[in-house]
């Protein structure tokens, strides 16, 4: 069975090799020419995956995405030949969720911010969204909830339309897939004139995807002298993003929110259980097996460990800073030779807080539901 993968997909052959020969190959040049001998092709979401890439590909029986997001796949047309599709819904939820935590505790020290005087607005409540509203729950922050869909699904679910949140907000982060039409639409979702809905000083984050807030409002709003907080992981036009609203952004990444070590990891493995339970194996691997030792594995904790120490121990093991530093460097350079595309190839390690196991005679409970492993000593 020939298998073709993203070659930023990790712990890719480790997972497959034993049903396959695995190629990986650069996801972003994919041509059809390149999988016309293709049993399973392994993507991530930039690789548009459609009649185009797979008409020469008579044998392909499964494909398979390592991400939350499916707007890059035509899944009408891979249900028209019969073709088996996975993708990793919630693999990098909590990935991301920690990229937003560091995101709120750097902003929160720039601004000299009290966050649990803040109300936090969060725009989508699927499988990232729900994840972050506990986490923040667990720090005594004040959430409020922005999803239709899942209000028209579950009738006690605490939705809040978007136009009535928006004035309502000390920050709103965003966490929707990418809908171009009908009337749960998000394209351009924050735009010139729901971004007037927002308080002055209310702060904007997005990682999701970057035609969700419109890149050209947020732009003429900064360049009218507006100031607000601004956290940007995706972008209109990626590879390409506008580089002249990086200066006025707090932070800026290359959208790798959800690029933690096990995050990624956790999107492999999904994949090989689908394609496991397609041709009717049992699974073998499992993602404990693959992953390395993490650099921190314990950590003893007082009993009055409190949300100024979270911040402190979170940040030992990411801080987002450190990906801000490398976009502003390599993006804003005049003549780059490294891009957009290189630095989520070269990414550096990142773990999750699972990786570390917290220690000591009482272990608070908010710290297993910002996820962490504890043990009571």
């Amino acid at each position: 069975m020939k298998i073709y993968a993203d070659e930023n997909m990790p712990y890719v052959k480790d997972f497959f090799a034993d049903l396959g020969d695995v190629t990986l190959v650069n996801g972003r040049t994919l041509t059809a020419d390149q999988i016309i001998d293709a049993d399973v092709l392994l993507v991530r979401s930039v690789t548009k995956v459609n009649e185009q890439l797979l008409a020469q590909s008579p044998r392909l029986k499964f494909v398979g995405t390592a991400t939350i997001g499916t707007d890059h796949i035509d899944q009408h047309y891979l249900q028209q030949r019969g073709i088996g599709f996975s993708s990793a819904p919630g693999c990098n939820a909590q990935s991301v969720v920690e990229y937003v935590l560091s995101s709120f505790f750097v902003l929160a020290e720039k601004y000299q911010w009290d966050l649990r005087q803040k109300t936090v607005g969060v725009v989508g409540v699927g499988n990232i969204g729900r994840v972050l509203v506990s986490a923040l729950q667990a720090l005594s922050i004040k959430v409020l909830c922005c999803d239709p869909q899942r209000a028209a699904a579950e009738p006690d679910f605490p939705h809040i339309p978007f136009e009535e949140l928006l004035p309502q907000l000390d920050i709103v982060s965003f966490h929707v897939p990418l809908v171009k039409t009908g009337p749960d639409a998000t394209v351009d979702l924050l735009n010139t004139q729901s971004l007037k809905l927002l308080k002055a000083e209310c702060a904007v984050i997005n990682a999701c995807r970057g035609e969700v807030t419109n890149n050209n409002a947020l732009l003429n709003e900064a360049q009218s002298g507006h100031k607000r907080a601004l956290v940007l992981d995706v972008w209109a036009n990626e590879p390409e993003p506008d580089v002249r609203l990086i200066p006025f952004t707090d932070i800026a990444t290359a959208h790798i929110a959800g690029h933690s070590i096990e995050g990624k990891a956790r999107g492999t493995e999904m994949l090989y259980q689908a394609l496991c339970l397609q041709l009717g194996f049992t699974p073998e691997k499992t993602l404990a097996q693959v992953l390395p030792a993490a650099q921190v594995s314990e950590v003893k904790i007082n009993s009055n460990f409190g949300l100024l120490d979270v911040q402190n121990l979170t940040r030992l093991l990411y801080d987002v800073r450190r990906d801000d530093t490398l976009f502003r460097f390599y993006m804003m350079q005049q003549q780059k030779k490294q891009g957009f595309d290189w630095l989520r190839k070269s990414y550096p390690p990142r773990r999750e807080y699972s990786s570390v196991r917290l220690t000591g005679q009482e272990v608070p409970e908010f710290l297993t539901t910002l996820g962490f492993n504890t043990q009571i000593n």
